[in-house]
């Protein structure tokens, strides 16, 4: 294995990592802003490191077609790098321009 397998490898286990950190979030946290902000950053970053060691991956057999491959491929890792939180931002600014309330302390449920 080259060292350029075992980064690819990394990459593609930390973006599993937060994919499964941001599936923890969304279930766990009380509500819908704090799930749209695990969602959010988690996802973002999961893409990413997914997209990115992908691209390292295709590289190996070096040639220039594999070369493109990996040069789009980091296109779209730039573009859901952009757009997810972007689109985050706008479903939280209409959730609170449609009157969704965030969670306070005082609305916990007691056992």
């Amino acid at each position: 294995m080259t060292i350029l397998s075992v980064t690819a490898i990394a990459l593609l286990s930390l973006g599993l990592f937060f994919f499964f950190a941001g599936t923890v979030g969304i279930l766990r946290l009380p509500d819908f802003y704090s799930r749209l902000h695990a969602a959010g950053k988690c996802d973002s970053l999961a893409a990413v490191l997914i997209i990115v060691g992908i691209a390292l991956y295709n590289i190996e057999p070096f040639s220039f077609e594999a070369l493109l491959v990996s040069a789009k491929l980091l296109l779209i890792a730039v573009v859901v790098f952009v757009t997810s939180p972007t689109a985050t931002h706008a479903i939280t600014e209409a959730a609170l321009v449609l009157g969704v309330k965030p969670w306070t302390k005082a609305e916990r449920k007691r056992p």
